[in-house]
This record gives structure tokens, C-alpha cells and sequence, in this order.
């Protein structure tokens, strides 16, 4: 484990973000702080089932709840994003494979969320499966998705939320170059650190030849099982590696957070006393926090 944490620990450029936030800070407050200008944050980590659409959703329903205008841009072709904020996205609606490959503006596709005031989103469909092979031949492929946002009125939200596949292709490459930071959710479990220096890595290329501004501001750690010593070894050895911008807050294993997408929701709607909603709002709540303080 501490040879793929080793493998994998950020170089001192992109990772400088020596935040601290008050334990719970924010969490009851009727509405937290917002930034000063949209926050374009890219969920992404190759690794697949470690919890990026339902911390993409989940933070995002909690900034929303709390003041934030948010959109969420589903960049992965299950559409897992779009069904749990309860978006329609069967294959004739326009989507964000219309933005990349026909040049759709996205102000086209954006739709709200239904439950949940000052939440939208930019659905996928199941054409976006096809994207990969198709943004091959385009010209700028890795800055498509960059432009849409460029030429769309994001300083009308304070955050972008890209929630991204499960892979290092072309639409996560997108992603990193259409975001200005990136959140990686981390399993507590030992396989989900393999392969976390090939993402590291990634982000480093498209930091030096693609998007300068992009950096890994904030690491979350998901899935936690409080009653495993493995769970507090991983969190404990990514925190020695990754320093503060690992999330005081972890995300424990909840049925509530697994069941929620059933029906067209995100846990924080479905069951907001649930242990995993509290949590994804106190994650949310330390996002929103630092970016203050950091700016202050």
C-alpha cells in the first residue's frame, strides 16, 4: 500500500494548497460562503466503482441546498449523474456528446435539476459511448469541452461540478482541460490506491502542455468502514502523503447513499439524516470553507 501511495504522491506545483478548515465549520449554517468567481472542479479517478458520481451529486445537491448555484456536467456515457438528480436522458435528448461532437452550445442542453433549487445539469446519454473513437478526428479534441464552457455564461454558478468515467481517455482528458481544480474520490480500500499515479501523471501532462491553471485541490475518502483496520490505514497513509488537502471529513459505506439513485435522487433529498448525507455535506461545507479562508 505505501508503494502505490509513493507511486502516486503529488509533486509540490500541483498540490500546493495548504488549506486548513475548522472541524464541522458551516455544516447547519443556512447558507455558506460563496466564491468569488465559478469554481470548475473535475471528478476524476480511473479507478471505477470509488464513489465519482455519487460525490459529484451528492456535494453538488449540498452547495445547491446551501446558496450555491451549481451545475453538474455528466462527462460518463452510463448518464449515472443525470438519473440521480433525476434528469431525463434517453438517447433523443440532447446531451453533452451533442456539445463535443456537434458543437451544440451547452446553454442548449443545460436542464434543472427537478428537486432541488439552483442545481442543473448538462446530461449524458448513451450515445456519449461512441465519444472516445469520434473525438479522435476532431480538431482541438482535448479542448472541446473547454471551449462549450468558455462560451457559455458559467459567472452565472459558483461551481461546475465534471463528473467523469471511469477511464484516462479522451473525455476525462477533456475534463482535466476544462477544469480548473480536481477532486479525487479515494476508496479506504487497497486496490482503489493502484493506479493512482497514472492519474497523477495524466494530470501533470495536462498541466504542462494543455491547461496550466489545473491543480488537485481536494482529495475525499470514500467507502470508509470504520470497523476494518484497513480502512484507517489507507486514510491514514493518504493523509501523511497527500497533507491538507485530504478532506477532514470521510464518506462511510451508507445503504441510504447506494439506494438514493433508485429513485431519481441524491441521499441528500432521499434521506437527509442519513450518515452519509450528513457526511457529503460536511464535505461539502469544508469545500465552500476553504475556498474562503484560502482567499482571505
Amino acid at each position: 500500500m505505501r508503494e502505490a501511495l509513493k507511486d502516486a504522491k503529488v509533486s509540490h506545483e500541483t498540490s500546493v494548497t495548504a488549506l486548513k478548515v475548522r472541524p464541522g465549520a458551516g455544516r447547519r449554517d443556512a447558507e455558506w460562503p460563496r466564491p468569488g468567481r465559478c469554481r470548475i472542479i473535475s471528478v476524476a479517478n480511473q479507478k471505477g466503482g470509488v464513489g465519482k458520481t455519487t460525490t459529484s451529486v451528492n456535494i453538488a445537491a449540498s452547495l445547491a441546498l446551501h446558496g450555491a448555484r451549481v451545475l453538474v456536467v455528466d462527462l460518463d456515457p452510463q448518464g449515472n449523474a443525470s438519473t440521480a438528480l433525476g434528469v431525463d436522458h434517453h438517447a433523443d435528448i440532447p446531451s453533452i456528446y451533442d456539445v463535443l461532437i456537434e458543437d451544440t452550445p451547452l446553454a442548449d442542453i443545460v436542464v434543472p435539476a427537478p428537486e432541488i433549487p439552483n442545481l442543473y445539469c448538462a446530461p449524458a446519454t448513451l450515445n456519449l459511448a461512441g465519444a472516445e473513437i469520434e473525438l479522435v478526428s476532431k480538431v482541438a479534441r482535448e479542448s472541446r469541452l473547454r471551449r462549450a464552457l468558455d462560451a457559455y455564461d458559467t459567472d452565472g454558478f459558483d461551481y461546475v461540478l465534471i463528473d467523469c468515467p471511469p477511464s484516462l481517455g479522451l473525455l476525462t482528458v477533456n475534463a482535466l482541460v476544462g477544469g480548473d481544480e480536481l477532486l479525487i474520490p479515494i476508496q479506504c480500500e487497497y486496490y482503489a490506491l493502484e493506479g493512482l499515479g497514472q492519474l497523477v501523471r495524466t494530470v501533470d501532462l495536462v498541466k504542462a502542455h494543455l491547461n496550466p491553471e489545473v491543480n488537485i485541490s481536494t482529495i475525499v475518502l470514500t467507502m470508509y468502514d470504520a470497523r476494518t483496520r484497513l480502512a484507517a490505514q489507507v486514510a491514514e497513509d493518504v493523509r501523511a502523503h497527500f497533507g491538507d488537502i485530504v478532506l477532514n471529513t470521510v464518506i462511510p459505506r451508507s445503504v441510504r447513499v447506494s439506494e438514493a439513485p433508485s429513485y431519481g435522487q441524491s441521499v441528500i433529498t432521499y434521506d437527509p439524516g442519513s450518515s452519509g448525507a450528513l457526511a457529503y455535506s460536511e464535505a461539502a461545507s469544508e469545500m465552500a470553507h476553504r475556498w474562503v479562508e484560502a482567499a482571505q
